[in-house]
């Protein structure tokens, strides 16, 4: 071999992707080879993730045993072995031509970390992950892929030892997996974990990828775990639902249950029950409500934002992603714009009718209005949040419930009508939840889209299902609404 070996590793923040260059460098050295690597990092909050590139060329083969020239970054169809710690990762280095069929291993993982763009669309913004995975599947000489995050937490270690692991048993590298255990027990740190994690990564490598497999749909019984009764009947009365619409409303009486408490979670299939009943074969109306009402019934509010903003898991997780240590102090600085609508919305209906009646209480609730940032992890901060958090029995008694309890009525309503007449426009309805989501400007924004398809089906007798699906596609182009009311004439 005349040339060096090339590894491509695109890893996201927190994903360990230094601490497995480096062991593949001591790796490398140890086995007696000259190893280089070099790194490009990524921006930060998922825009980007960072790239490491590295070359290895045994010592043997080298002239006069001097260490050859090696490149500085990757060159498009000249990488034997990339690793992608995330799935869009994966199909940037496809894109970028890292991956050839005949050259390249792609070892990915198959588990989503969504960017900011995905996450800032109107819609749903996701990539599309079927796509990657035939691509990869097709330019790949060798695609070796499997959930490395979910088996990193089984193994509760770092997602790199299980690359690490994924690397030596991919085969790609002229390495015995003894010399890649060494590497990680020389360099000392979390030396059990991450032998756990190298071993399982190591044999999930060896396995053909099932992609069938892993994406399969659950269409058996649901065998949630209940811890009291009451939960336990919610359970049974999923189970009763059509085996279609099992798996959503798991998921979304599980997110209500949450949200709120088990009866509002017990009131969520009680709707779901009497549209199931009028449904017909394939349930496709009952599969599609099931996932869009729980949507609408856990809208976004003050009690939501600070309930989520003070949880202990949030701030363990906090502290995980920028590497702190145990006694470590560390400050959270929230980002937070109330407005006055927000603020009046999180009081009981009689308060904030008084409230809004008011030119002088109005004018004291706008000073906590406007953008802001608030360090909670300072005690009056956390407590302001704590206490909007523990709102959360009363909710139902807001102006915002209130609201929102109104909009949602008249969309069941609306869809019972039509179902009548038109099965497919009625599943169409259905979906248009999509455009409501949010609080503040985002929210008053989607909920007026909606509102103006929603007239046009009442409006224009006869409306098609196409377009509606149409009009709901445009609503989701754009910020400002321009194709939507471009479709509305049209």
């Amino acid at each position: 071999m005349n040339r060096p070996i090339t590894i491509v590793i695109s890893a996201l923040g927190g994903q360990g992707g230094g601490v497995l260059t480096n062991w593949l460098v001591a790796l490398a050295e140890k086995c007696d080879y000259f190893a280089q690597s070099t790194s490009v990092p990524g921006v930060a909050q998922r825009t980007g993730a960072t790239i490491y590139y590295l070359e290895m060329f045994p010592k043997g083969r080298a002239v006069n045993n001097n260490m050859p020239v090696m490149a500085l970054m990757p060159m498009a169809g000249d990488v034997d072995l990339v690793v992608a710690a995330e799935l869009m990762e994966a199909g940037r280095a496809v894109q970028r031509q890292f991956v050839t069929p005949d050259k390249t291993t792609l070892l990915a993982s198959t588990h989503r970390v969504y960017s900011i763009a995905e996450k800032m669309a109107m819609g749903d913004g996701t990539g599309d992950s079927e796509t990657v995975i035939t691509m990869a599947g097709q330019a790949a000489q060798e695609f070796i892929a499997f959930d490395m995050e979910n088996l990193a937490a089984e193994m509760n270690c770092v997602i790199s030892s299980i690359m690490f692991g994924a690397i030596a048993g991919s085969g790609r590298l002229p390495f015995s997996r003894e010399k890649f255990e060494d590497a990680i027990r020389a360099e000392g740190k979390m030396v059990e974990a991450n032998l756990k994690g190298f071993d399982a990564g190591y044999r999930a490598a060896q396995k053909p990828y099932n992609h069938k497999e892993e994406t399969k749909a659950h269409t058996g019984e649901i065998t949630g775990t209940a811890n009291t009764p009451e939960a336990t009947a919610l359970i049974k009365r999923i189970n009763a639902l059509p085996e279609q619409a099992r798996e959503f409303s798991y998921a979304g009486a599980k997110k209500l249950l949450d949200y709120q408490d088990i009866d509002y979670a017990a009131q969520y299939l009680t709707i779901l029950e009497k549209f199931a009943s009028q449904d017909k074969a394939d349930y496709d109306l009952t599969r599609e409500l099931s996932r869009y009402l729980a949507l609408w019934m856990a809208f976004d509010d003050v009690i939501k934002v600070a309930d989520i903003k003070t949880r202990s898991e949030r701030v363990r997780a906090y502290r995980e992603e920028v590497r702190a240590e145990k006694d470590q102090i560390v400050s959270m600085v929230e980002y937070m714009h109330p407005r006055l609508e927000e603020i009046i919305g999180s009081m009981p209906l009689g308060m904030a009718n008084w409230v809004r009646k008011s030119p002088m209480l109005t004018w004291f609730f706008k000073k906590f209005t406007g953008p802001r940032l608030t360090d909670t992890t300072k005690i009056m901060p956390f407590l302001m949040l704590y206490f909007m958090a523990s709102l959360k029995p009363l909710r139902r008694k807001t102006e915002r419930f209130c609201q929102e309890y109104i909009h949602i009525t008249d969309w069941l309503d609306r869809i019972r009508d039509v179902m009548v007449e038109d099965y497919d426009l009625a599943v169409e309805v259905i979906r248009c939840q999509r455009l409501i989501k949010g609080y503040g400007d985002t929210h008053a924004r989607g909920l007026s889209n909606f509102k103006a398809i929603m007239a046009v089906i009442d409006d224009r007798g006869q409306v098609q299902a196409d377009r509606v699906r149409n009009l709901r596609n445009a609503a989701l182009a754009d910020d400002e609404g321009e194709s939507l009311k471009q479709e509305l004439v049209a």
